[in-house]
């Protein structure tokens, strides 16, 4: 059986020690791709495919960096409830 995490942790995409893989069809595709990267600071390797279908999934991820989601404070069961009722939450909606 083949271990899933090895304890290392894995470089963040972009940067030196992982920098992100695109393939691309064009020379003219090829400088857009990399005005991209240059201008954000990221790092990159480009290789041009004539023969193979685009791929740019690691500049789509990068350009899509998911945003952090920040997390709802929870109703503690003395504190008033939020319905607006004025009596405490254990007490309203709680049960």
């Amino acid at each position: 059986m083949e271990k899933l995490f090895n304890g290392k942790k894995t470089a963040k995409l972009g940067s030196e020690k992982n920098p992100a893989v695109v393939h691309v069809k064009t020379k003219k595709r090829m400088d857009e791709v990399s005005k991209i990267f240059e201008k954000n600071g990221w790092k990159y390797t480009i290789e041009l495919q004539e023969d193979k279908p685009e791929d740019i999934t690691d500049l789509e991820i990068l350009l899509n960096w998911p945003k952090p989601i920040e997390a709802q404070n929870k109703v503690r069961r003395n504190e008033p409830c939020p319905c607006g009722s004025g009596k405490k939450y254990k007490k309203c909606c709680g049960k």
